[in-house]
């Protein structure tokens, strides 16, 4: 029998597991909001009434609301958990319908004044929509490249211009939130500084000054909503300014390392309904009584593609208790789990492909999931600066690190990594915008130490291959101090090289190790001490595995394989697809 996993317990717990069964079985064919209804819905391009019944009756807004304002925001790791019964169905319903809300309600859950977070805790609250209008930046995507501006009136008041397409939910949106090019500022550049957020009551715009430009189609994604708003030389009232005038770079910036953090959550929840898909197609049997599953590379895929959804999990729980617990040091965590989430989500699904063939391509049926996921995932994961912003946000914080941080910081509390453990109340002004600190790469040299001087007691067989894995990380960190002591702190330009890029990259292949050699120790520790535990996550097998692959990623020299890992690993995604659990670290169960 599959152990329940961690973090089972409790309210949060109780919450993902009312959704997921308020939805039903994915697979029911008779099921309202199964399969065959979302695939129908996105064939058509539209919404699933059926889905968006549950969340309204789920009260699914609140999930976005902090609890002050009342709703049910108060750990981002829980919102983390709660997207997938949503993500793992469908990526246009979560985004639609409460995502996006919650992305657009960021700047004002961060800078807002009373007045204006009481306004969109009312409008979420009420079943309505907020969506958001980001500016537009050099390095971003083509999709979201237009912008308003605004300017200031003799009488006080502002005006706003301009037009933006690509916005979710605009046409139905109770409440906008706008990010304008302020043309009086200084640095009113296309940069994104010299801009002014505004919040703005849609129904009182004059009627005559604002115009939908209609919906923008997609290939993934194609039941969500994504139009556009026009607006000409529109008065608005200057208390619809968000934070400080010309502000709202550095709000831009502060409201993505709250959103960043979610990145992981949802890409992991459609990738699971992909594994689930591919190990279904691979433990068919066939007439001659043999099954795919007798093939070495289908085994090697589904075994990869659990360790890389285990992976992303691990960077989601640090990226989102670190909000919590490292307020001055989650920038870097934030931007690494948003960049390297989505592409071992991208590579494993492609994997996954081969192993389907065909199948891959299905519109309908049995497999006609993993066809919609595998064309969900890009416009999921797309954001507002896409992978490169994500690296330019990690790339400022290594020259500061290399001196000062790695091989000197103290390790993070070990709270970081344990879902079951309380966390202080979520304050968005604490986050700072470049880390003092990287505790995390201290929990890798930690474990490094410990492994070296026979480690912690494992009941479960030899950490030999794990020690010498570690030890492989922990040089890859010291290559890193080495490339990055000597660059002057701040200096962009030498930052700006694809050599630097290519050093972020593997930074962030650094950091999932140590994330995933974090969860193990605590796991393990639990275990131990006779704590609630997940027998296989305190297992070196899954952790030894996943830094396997890690290295071979990094192209750093290995031993041979781990094969018996590798069997454990592949054993525990059969005993999940047999049993209804997710393939995450909380292996919940499935309606």
């Amino acid at each position: 029998m599959t152990a329940p996993g961690v973090g089972t317990g409790g309210p949060a717990q109780h919450r993902v597991d009312a959704l997921e069964h308020a939805f039903g079985p994915l697979d029911a064919p008779d099921n309202p909001c199964g399969a065959a209804a979302l695939l129908e819905a996105d064939a058509a391009c539209a919404t699933l009434p059926a889905a968006e019944h549950v969340l309204d009756a789920q009260d699914f807004n609140a999930e976005f609301v902090p609890v002050e304002l009342g709703g049910r925001l108060d750990r981002m790791d829980v919102l983390g958990r709660v997207l997938r019964p949503v993500f793992r169905r469908d990526a246009s319903l979560g985004f639609g319908y409460g995502l996006n809300c919650f992305f657009a309600a960021a700047p004002v859950w961060t800078a807002g004044d009373g007045r204006q977070r009481r306004q969109v805790a009312r409008t979420l609250l009420e079943g309505r929509r907020v969506a958001v209008a980001r500016h537009g930046v050099a390095h971003g995507n083509d999709f979201v490249r237009d912008e308003f501006t605004v300017a200031a009136l003799p009488d006080g008041r502002l005006l706003l211009d301009g037009e933006k397409t690509g916005m979710a939910n605009a046409a139905r949106a109770a409440s906008l939130v706008i990010f304008a090019r302020d043309v009086g500022a200084a640095g009113g550049g296309g940069d994104g500084r010299g801009h002014t957020v505004l919040l703005v009551d849609r129904d009182a715009l004059p009627a005559d000054r604002v115009v939908d430009l209609g919906r923008r189609t997609t290939t993934g994604m194609r039941s969500a909503e994504f139009g556009g708003l026009r607006v000409t030389e529109c008065p608005v009232p200057r208390e619809a300014v968000v934070g400080a005038p010309g502000g709202g770079y550095e709000l831009s910036l502060r409201s993505s390392l709250v959103i960043r953090g979610l990145i992981p959550s949802i890409v992991l929840a459609g990738a699971d309904t992909a594994l689930r898909t591919a190990a279904a197609f691979a433990d068919r049997p066939r007439a001659d009584g043999r099954s795919s599953l007798d093939v070495q590379h289908v085994r090697d895929v589904l075994t990869g593609a659990f360790l890389d959804l285990l992976l992303i999990d691990c960077l989601a729980l640090v990226a989102t208790r670190a909000l919590h617990l490292l307020p001055g040091q989650v920038s870097a965590y934030a931007a690494t789990a948003a960049y390297l989430a989505p592409k071992l989500a991208a590579e494993c699904m492609d994997e996954m492909s081969a192993v389907l063939g065909e199948a891959s391509f299905a519109g309908d049926g049995a497999y006609g999931m993993f066809e919609k996921q595998l064309r969900d995932l890009p416009v999921t994961s797309m954001g507002h600066a896409g992978s490169a912003g994500r690296q330019v946000s990690i790339l400022p914080q290594l020259p500061f690190f290399a001196r000062y941080s790695w091989f000197a910081d103290a390790e993070p509390p070990a709270d970081l990594f344990r879902p079951d453990l309380g966390l202080p109340p979520l304050d968005l002004s604490r986050p700072s915008l470049l880390g003092d600190g990287d505790p995390l790469a201290a929990t890798l040299l930690a474990l490094t130490d410990e492994l070296e001087s026979a480690g912690p007691p494992s009941p479960a067989g030899d950490t030999g291959l794990l020690r010498f894995l570690t030890r492989a990380f922990a040089g890859e960190l010291d290559s890193l101090r080495k490339s990055f002591r000597d660059t002057p702190i701040g200096d962009r330009q030498a930052l700006a090289s694809p050599h630097c890029m290519a050093l972020a990259d593997r930074y962030s292949v650094v950091l999932a190790a140590a994330s995933c050699l974090g969860v193990w120790r605590q796991q393990l520790a639990a275990a131990a001490a006779e704590e609630a535990a997940d027998p296989f996550l305190a297992d070196p097998a899954w952790v030894s595995a996943a830094l396997y692959r890690l290295c071979r990623r990094l192209g750093l020299p290995l031993p041979d394989r781990p094969v018996t890992a590798e069997e454990r690993v592949l054993a525990e995604v059969l005993r999940r697809l047999r049993g209804g659990r997710g393939y995450d670290l909380y292996g919940s169960r499935l309606a």
